[in-house]
């Protein structure tokens, strides 16, 4: 017996927020590493999909554009101002729409915005406006970084851009509908071990491990992401492989990375990275996608 899914790369699902280290550049070369069907008795598809740190999505869209008819996936992260957004592009996408029209590409009206998490009130914000808060920085800020200090508070500069879409209304709404038939839970990563099954399929792609001790700009929640944290995610990783998980992880082509996971597959992958405004000032660094398949 064999089991046919059928690819449909027609939805052009893409991701909403902009974001430095970002996936988009790097998908033609993890494309050959997703774990589209095992043989057992028969060739299978891999049954929900799991994205525990979903800040630069691109993979969540591109399985969600070749497999939109039979995908159900699961998307877990940390920062609370992301998942609200998620759930509100989900959910109320147009009201979303309504208020990030009213936003637009100004200094002054940039610190302004950035502002209101130093305010008192700030809890009591809608999520609605929140959302629209997170997009228009994120869109608007210097390299499109999300940075918060010890107080949760947006620490970024201003971006200097060419007129930046702020309100990107049509993949909004493509947006909404990749977001449905996802589960979306602000929470640690390791709470896939509540959720995930024989044959589901995980990918992690955290903030990195850094490639010397002045380069860790990978932080976007006020408590980072160090060794500690990298230890608990190989462990977890460990776990779903017991299971009979699918599971791919990125990260930095680094000797404690490679410690980590020493016992699985490495695949190194060149990346382009900038943390500067003018794209010429890029370097390539070396990242690796491990596989536990």
């Amino acid at each position: 017996m064999t089991q046919t899914i059928k690819k449909n790369i027609n939805k052009n699902f893409k991701p909403f927020i902009k974001w430095v280290w970002g996936k988009r550049q790097l998908l033609e070369k993890i494309r050959q590493f997703y774990p589209e069907y095992l043989e057992e008795h028969y060739p299978r598809f891999f049954n929900n999909y799991f994205e525990p740190f979903i800040w630069w999505w691109a993979v969540f869209f591109d399985l969600r554009n070749m497999y939109w008819k039979v995908f159900s996936g699961y998307i877990f992260d940390a920062n609370q101002e992301l998942i609200n957004t998620y759930e509100i592009i989900k959910n109320n996408v147009e009201w979303l729409i309504k208020e990030l029209k009213k936003y637009i590409y100004d200094k002054d009206f940039y610190l302004k915005i950035r502002s209101i998490d130093r305010e008192q009130g700030f809890d009591k914000l809608s999520p609605i406006k929140k959302a629209a808060r997170f997009i228009y920085l994120n869109r608007t800020s210097f390299n499109w970084l999300w940075r918060v200090n010890s107080k949760w508070q947006h620490n970024v500069p201003f971006g200097r851009y060419t007129n930046p879409l702020i309100c990107d209304e049509q993949n909004l709404i493509l947006s909404s509908e990749a977001l449905q038939n996802t589960i979306i839970k602000n929470t640690d990563f390791s709470d896939v071990l509540n959720y995930a099954r024989k044959w589901d399929f995980l990918y992690f792609d955290p903030p990195y491990d850094p490639i010397s001790e002045t380069a860790n700009f990978t932080s976007y929640t006020w408590n980072g992401f160090g060794k500690e944290e990298q230890q608990r995610l190989a462990d977890t990783f460990k776990e779903l492989d017991k299971r009979w998980c699918f599971v791919m992880a990125s990260n930095h082509n680094t000797k404690y990375i490679n410690q980590l996971y020493k016992w699985y597959q490495i695949n190194v992958v060149n990346a382009k990275r900038t943390i500067n405004s003018n794209a010429s000032k890029r370097w390539t660094v070396e990242e690796v996608v491990i596989l536990n398949y």
